[in-house]
């Protein structure tokens, strides 16, 4: 199963646009920087064509230590989410 890296699609989507690879990757950096400062900002933030990053918090609870056995309390955190869009979906799956 190959992987594509991030400078492997900068290259990508360089040349099929008429982008330099510089201005793909300050875009890629861009587009980030956006979607992570208004997911912290309102929780969600959907990204057309590919789905939606969603804050949710999860609750404090039991685990075990798969080393020991020792039962641990897992502490209450906030996690994003990621939540595919129906046309990616439909394409992929």
């Amino acid at each position: 199963m190959s992987k594509m890296t991030k400078s492997q699609l900068i290259a990508s989507l360089a040349e099929a646009t008429t982008l330099s690879k510089k201005d793909v990757a300050s875009f890629m950096d861009k587009l980030a920087e956006t979607v992570y400062s208004e997911v912290k900002k309102t929780g969600e933030c959907i990204v057309p064509g590919f789905g939606k990053l969603v804050k949710a918090k999860r609750k404090a609870r039991e685990g075990r230590n798969p080393a020991t056995g020792a039962t641990i309390k897992i502490p209450a955190k906030t996690v994003v989410k990621f939540r595919l869009s129906k046309a990616v979906k439909d394409i992929i799956l």
